[in-house]
Parts: structure tokens; sequence; C-alpha cells
């Protein structure tokens, strides 16, 4: 079928394009062996290093596939969150340790919180043409946002954390610009960038976050953007510390024209203080979310950020979902306000249970890392192997597949609901999976 469909395009992401629109268009079957680099960069007259970014792409995507000599194919079922599928299916009886849930028990109840806002909602109606944003939502947020030294700004509402960074990124950027994103990193976004027809430019992290020369690098490199998690960051428990957070300003103040993005993850599951990168640069936004103190399933995240790209965001909203329920914005602010969380004791509670697990792991010879938050991070030499055996052993942890791009192997360890009980077996059966080599030193960065 491929003789029938002339792939076009000049520039990588024209042809990436191209491709994909005639695999969801079915003109390109699933299966299909795709020109090689070489081939394709005679055949539309470019540089083979176009082409191999446009593929490059178009694998990020879940779009193609590629076996070295073999070449590259239509996936057989396409997706544009291939790194989703990198995880472990759990059988009965086997602990689930690889999902980055918070732990139920440390929830808040919300029936009291949403009888409420729907009783509120009984008197005060909203309808079409209402402010988006619940006022008393957007003041207490922006106190609090004050309070931890975030600059000025307005503030809106979005349907969770990665909601707010696709509104922001497709409120810049075009298909084919660069986005700087940790590595290890959060796997939704890793998928997102991509998915959203940019490229990703992994940064190196250590456990007090992205470190300056790789961020320096891809800024100078042509990055447009940069997405940094400030605290619990997923997979490796990083925060920002105040002296990376100046270093790292430090670097933004060179190029004022990068679109920054912060993602606060760990708001009132960690007691480490934040320390905001916002200020350097002209476009920047600043997200927090509720889900993993108040519960996933509300869906909600307020950000901040400069008055062009929250203006940007709020007029794509509109011509989209319209506005984030007022109703769970009204019990949003009630469990905020009403004290339904004690920050400190719930951060005390997935401290003790990281710190466990990494000072159990350390006897065992191994090194592993968590600074806040409720996943730990363990280099492994294999794993693929660690995960299988682990698995035998009765643990499933997330393999770190999902979250890496270029640093090396490791998987995933989800704190939240272990016991005191639960660390030694487990601490031993992580030894017993990575092997002989457990006790050699690794960093992830």
């Amino acid at each position: 079928m491929l003789e029938d469909y002339r792939i076009t395009g000049r520039r990588a992401a024209e042809i990436s394009a191209s491709i994909e629109g005639a695999v969801g268009e079915g003109a390109l079957r699933p299966g299909e062996l795709l020109p090689t680099m070489r081939e394709l960069a005679d055949r539309l007259e470019v540089n083979p290093n176009t082409v191999a970014s446009a593929y490059r792409t178009l694998r990020e995507r879940g779009v193609i596939e590629t076996a070295g000599r073999r070449g590259s194919r239509v996936r057989p079922k396409p997706a544009t969150t291939a790194r989703d599928a990198v995880r472990v299916e759990v059988p009965r009886g086997v602990r689930d340790l690889s999902d980055s849930n918070p732990d139920p028990a440390l929830l808040p109840p919300l029936a009291e919180a949403f009888a409420a806002a729907a009783e509120q909602g009984d008197r005060e109606p909203v309808l079409y043409g209402h402010e988006p944003v619940e006022p008393g939502l957007a003041l207490f947020a922006r106190a609090a946002l004050d309070a931890d030294g975030v600059p000025d700004g307005p503030v809106t509402v979005t349907s969770g954390a990665l909601d707010a960074m696709e509104r922001v990124l497709a409120a810049h950027l075009r298909q084919g610009d660069a986005v700087a994103v940790e590595d290890p990193g959060w796997g939704s976004v890793l998928d997102l960038v991509p998915a959203l027809g940019l490229r990703v430019v992994p940064v190196g992290v250590d456990d007090e976050g992205p470190l300056p020369d790789d961020v320096r690098r891809a800024l100078t490199g042509g990055a447009r953007a940069l997405i940094v998690t400030d605290r619990a960051q997923n997979p490796t428990g990083a925060a920002l510390s105040e002296a990376r957070a100046r270093a790292l300003r430090a670097v933004l103040a060179d190029h004022p024209e990068t679109l920054l993005i912060e993602d606060d993850h760990g708001h009132h599951i960690v007691d480490l203080p934040l320390h905001s990168l916002a200020g350097p640069t002209r476009r920047w936004v600043f997200v927090r979310s509720a889900a993993k103190a108040y519960g996933p399933d509300l869906r909600l995240a307020v950000l901040t950020g400069d008055a062009v790209t929250l203006d940007r965001v709020r007029g794509r909203q509109r011509l989209g979902p319209g506005w984030v329920s007022r109703t769970v914005q009204r019990a949003v602010l009630r469990l905020w306000t009403g004290g339904a969380v004690d920050p400190a004791a719930v951060a005390a509670q997935y401290g003790r249970r990281r710190d466990a697990l990494i000072g159990a792991l350390a006897r065992q010879g191994v090194t592993a890392h968590g600074r806040s938050g409720m996943n730990v991070w363990v280099p492994v030499p294999d794993e693929t192997g660690a995960v299988a055996r682990l698995l035998h052993a009765g643990w499933a942890v997330a393999p770190g597949a999902r979250f890496r791009t270029g640093t090396p192997p490791g998987i995933r360890v989800t704190v939240s609901t272990l016991t005191a009980d639960d660390i030694g077996p487990l601490s031993e059966a992580i030894g017993a999976a990575i092997g002989p080599e457990a006790g050699e030193p690794r960093t992830y960065a």
C-alpha cells in the first residue's frame, strides 16, 4: 500500500505529520514497512538527519517501531501513549507497589464537602456566562501561592496538572519545537510532549532536581520550554533545594524567552519548603494539583502564571469544556480551608515509609533514592529481570522504562501503603532481584 501513498514534507515535523496522517486515515496499514531513512531523504531531497528526526518523533508517539536492519514499520496498534503500555500486569495475590497512588487511608472523606458544595449550587446555580473560577478558590489559592513565594499572577483552574501542561504547551509552541523534560521523569509528560508534535530533550536529575548543566545545554541547543517538578518528583522523589533552584534561575536568566512550567507535585504531601523557579522568564506557569493529597478523582489543579499565558489557556478552555465544574471547585475549597488534610502528618507518614525502605535497602547494599513524596527509585543493572523476579516473589513494581529516555535502568517502588512489617521482606526481595551487583553505587542523573 506504501506505493499508493506519497510521503511529503521538507521539515521533520511535516514528514512525521504526513506519515501519521496516513496511518490515521488507513492509507498506511499496521505492519507496513516504511522507506529507509536514506531512501526517503533522497526521495524528498532533504538531509537524512531530517528524516531521522521525523522517525524518532513517530517512535516516541507510538506510531512506528524500528527493528534495526529490518527497518521501520507502522505499529500493529498505533498509539500516542506508548509508555503507558510499559506496565506490569499484577496477578491475584501479588502486592501492587507500581501505581503511584496515594494511600486511601490518608485521603480525606469527601461526602460532607460535596454535600455543602451541592447545597450552595442549589442556592447559587452556575450558568453559562458565569465566571469559570470560584472566586473564593482563586483568593485562597493565590494567598497560599504568595506565602510560598510564587510570583504574582492571575489564577485559573484546569482538570488536573497534565491538562494544564497540555494547554500551556499548546498555547505557545508549534510542531517540532523542543521541550526540556526531566529524565527520569513523569511518564505521562514524556508521552504528552511527542503527542503534541513536540520533541523531548532529556535533562538529568539528581536528588535536588534537574542538573543545571543539562538544562543549560538543552536551552542553548534550542529547547523552547522547560518542565520541572518542584517537589516529590515522579519517579525519583527529587525536590528542588534552595541552592539548586538558585542555580537553575541563573540558567533561565540567560534564556528569558523560555516557557517555564513548574509542577508542584508534592503539594500537601511533603514537608520540604518550596523553591519556585518563576521570575527569570517572560512566560511561565506554576501548577498545583489536588490529586495526591485529596484524591485523584477530583481532577482539579490551580495554576498561576504570566497574564498572556493564562489568558490563552482560558480562551482555549472556553472553546472546549468551558470550565471545571464549580461544584468540584467549591468542594475542593472546603477541603483546603477546612483542614481536611493535615499536610505535616501526611508528609511524616510517607516520609517514614520511604526512609524505612531506603534504609533497609542500604543495609542490603542497594542504593535507592527518595527525598520526598511517595516513590522510591532504585537503579538496577537489569530492569526487566528485576521486575520479573520481584513479581515472582510477590511484589509488583513499575519498570523504569516508563520514565526513562537516556538514563540507566531502574525500578520505581510506591511506598504509599507499606507497613513496618513489609519493609524487611520487600528490601530482601529487591536485594535478591538485583543480584550480586546490588552493592555497586549508581546514580540516575
